[in-house]
């Protein structure tokens, strides 16, 4: 059994934050594999396993993908694993070689005899960066073999900082989109606010616009979480302005619904609330959204407008995908409407699978509301388009996005790849000084195999997706390309185990892509770090994330400005933080102690003890840099930002994001780990100021003009 976890990637052990070596159970490796469909019931049924795993290798005549750097001696070598009875003789073969620009090259020959049983051809030709596909065939005496192979020739690194800015240092401002309030939104923030806050940012010399991940939710119930997304391929459509979508122009039906009373009121209500209500908004957008898509399929009949060719250009690029995603939504909200259907595993079997005959029916049958949803995709993609050129024109680095780290299990994503998916198994972390039991976020892990024989298709029409619209991208706790901590099913959070990634090839196809869309990646490196992981993103030119919170020594002292990476990107805090002015205030704890995270009061008061002695260790930090004049109890926390921000800017740290939360004063934090919804409103508090003041208020304009000055000076 050990040995079948071997190889499908389970590790033994790991070491935990403190160093400790923590060994996997044979409980937790059971338990994964039998979540992964193997029968573990005795030995004989392990061996018969193993043995076709050997058997499936040992009748591969060329690996399905190998991804290279290039330049490296082995990217011109193709491995060939001679079929049993050729082994000893020469083998008559036909090699084709279609290239990623187009070209086709073609050779044949004969392979030498190889008593190993492997044999390397010589490509005789440098293939140059991209996706080339290698075909080859075998001449044997009773059959020819045929195989292909995925061949990905990666650059050495990313597209680093300096090359787009032209300088060593930048930075930008992040938000959390749908807490943005402004005087125009429908109750949380769209695009339109992003092209605003954009402008804003720039003026002061921003270079970038972070954002939140905007993959498409559900927006109903507890599925609001942009970590937890139906699909990472697509976008929530609450982002769109409805109001700037072409067809509302001449649509009197929409025009007369916006327009009235009732309308209105609910509208009035919706930008006066104190948190996001994703379903109401959701429900007032999709109202317009449909009478819009029904004036569009009527001007799409004449096929002759440009809006219609660019609409059919849309479905061409976004192909199988798209559909899929559409049928998945249409099929959704069909069987939600039955009252007992709240995930597709719960759909009636035929209906489980895309591909099946009853879901092609339910595609002919209901093609309105499948295309309904093409439409809004189409539509967010136009406004993203148009977002983005506007803000590459104005900065640099354009929109910073972010990519979740998996697709909630009963979503689009694992619908539309079953198969790559261990739908059972919940990601999470082991055990820490945060979260003594571990966490489970619920989010199902791909499975590596599966991922590396479809050619890692899925990885690479992903990290497109992400750049589609976005010059720099986040990638959400980057150690899950190296290994993941699966957890059975059934089982805690201490009861899982690390499974290992082909973290080469997924570094590598990063790259490629970064290359070719000329941006930036950065990797959320925090938590329980795999040894020599950050100089392995350094070698990739990936940034690592710093976080001013966590930037202590182990006698608790604040790092100084110099002393931070010269290969990250700084903030003073996350979406999984507290604004600095909850940091001064304890907001945060105070917020735990009231949804009853903490067991009793002594823990309690040790908490905010230990962050009284934090802040202070911070303000003497500020103190010494010259930034405060004091770091005394009751320092003000408008001066601790400014201060704060003014020390992140020195430091040699490509990128600076500076948190518009930060800027705005706010106290609480929009998510709460480890807290579920019930005990706190996560990812749906929305900002005291509207965007509007906040644009005129001087002391946000004061802390991005000291930023500015802090870095220009090189």
């Amino acid at each position: 059994m050990r040995e079948l976890a071997r190889r499908t990637g389970i590790v033994p052990w790991y070491a935990d934050m403190r160093g400790r070596r923590i060994l996997t159970s044979d409980e937790t490796r059971a338990a994964l594999l039998e979540a992964l469909g193997y029968d573990i019931s005795d030995e004989q049924t392990v061996m018969a396993a193993i043995e076709r795993d050997e058997t499936r290798l040992r009748e591969r005549l060329i690996a399905p993908v190998e991804v290279f750097r290039i330049g490296a001696n082995s990217a011109t070598i193709l491995a060939v694993r001679l079929p049993t009875g050729a082994q000893r003789k020469r083998c008559q073969y036909r090699l084709e070689i279609n290239t990623d620009q187009g070209d086709s090259i073609a050779a044949e020959g004969y392979l030498p005899p190889s008593a190993s049983g492997v044999a390397t051809l010589q490509l005789g030709t440098d293939l140059g960066l991209g996706y080339h596909t290698v075909k080859l065939a075998l001449a044997l005496p009773r059959r020819d073999i045929v195989a292909s192979q995925s061949r990905i020739l990666c650059p050495r690194s990313c597209t680093t900082v300096e090359e787009v800015l032209g300088k060593p240092r930048g930075f930008g401002l992040w938000a959390n989109l749908y807490s943005v309030r402004s005087a125009g939104n429908w109750g949380i923030g769209d695009l339109s606010d992003l092209r605003q806050l954009a402008a804003w940012a720039a003026q002061h010399g921003a270079t970038f616009i972070g954002i939140n991940p905007l993959h498409a939710l559900r927006n109903r119930g507890h599925e609001i979480s942009p970590y937890s997304p139906l699909s990472r391929f697509f976008v929530n459509e609450i982002y769109l302005d409805v109001i700037a979508i072409p067809e509302f122009t001449d649509c009197r039906p929409a025009k007369s619904l916006v327009e009235s009373s009732e309308y209105n009121a609910a509208l009035e209500r919706l930008r006066g609330a104190r948190y996001v209500d994703y379903e109401a908004i959701s429900h007032l957008k999709r109202q317009v959204l449909v009478l819009l898509h029904q004036a569009f399929m009527a001007r799409k009949s004449r096929q002759d407008t440009n809006r219609y060719r660019e609409f059919e250009q849309f479905l061409q690029r976004a192909g199988s995908d798209l559909e899929c995603y559409a049928t998945f939504r249409a099929m959704d909200e069909f069987f939600s409407r039955q009252g007992s259907h709240q995930s597709w595993f719960d759909w009636p079997e035929p209906y489980q699978r895309n591909d099946s005959p009853e879901v092609k029916q339910f595609q002919r049958e209901h093609d309105r509301e499948v295309d309904f949803h093409r439409y809004v995709q189409f539509e967010l993609d136009r406004q993203l388009d148009s977002t983005a050129d506007r803000i590459r024109a104005i900065m640099p680095l354009g929109i910073y996005a972010d990519l979740a780290l998996s697709s909630a299990a009963s979503g689009a994503d694992v619908w539309c790849y079953r198969k790559l998916f261990a739908r059972s198994i919940s990601i999470g972390a082991p055990p820490d000084d945060f979260a003594s039991g571990g966490q489970d976020w619920g989010l199902p892990p791909i499975i590596p195999q599966q991922l590396r024989s479809d050619r890692y298709r899925y990885w690479i029409r992903l990290v497109r997706a992400g750049l589609r619209h976005a010059s720099c991208l986040r990638i959400d706790h980057m150690m899950g390309l190296v290994r993941q901590y699966w957890i059975p099913p059934g089982l805690s959070g201490e009861h899982g185990a690390y499974v290992s990634y082909p973290v080469h090839d997924l570094l590598g196809i990063l790259a490629l892509e970064s290359r070719r869309h000329r941006a930036v990646i950065v990797g959320e490196d925090l938590g329980t770090v795999p040894s020599g992981f950050q100089a392995q993103l350094a070698r990739w030119g990936i940034l690592s994330s710093r976080v001013l919170y966590f930037e202590r020594n182990r006698s608790g002292r604040f790092r100084p400005s110099h002393g931070y990476s010269n290969r990250a990107m700084v903030t003073a805090n996350t979406h999984d933080q507290v604004p600095l002015a909850g940091y001064c205030q304890v907001r945060d704890l105070k917020l735990r102690y009231r949804a009853g995270a903490y067991t009793n009061e002594r823990e309690y008061e040790a908490a905010r003890a230990s962050r009284e002695r934090e802040r202070h260790a911070l303000g003497k930090r500020l103190v010494k840099e010259g930034l405060l004049s004091d770091a005394g109890t009751a320092i003000d926390s408008a001066k601790l930002t400014r201060a704060a921000y003014s020390f992140l800017a020195r430091t040699p740290a490509p990128l600076l994001g500076v948190s518009l939360d930060d800027l705005a004063g706010e106290t609480d934090p929009v998510n709460l780990p480890g807290v579920a919804n019930e005990q706190y409103p996560n990812w749906s508090r929305r900002m005291e100021a509207t965007l509007e003041s906040l644009m005129r208020d001087p002391g946000a304009d004061e802390v991005l003009d000291r930023v500015r000055r802090e870095r220009s000076q090189s």
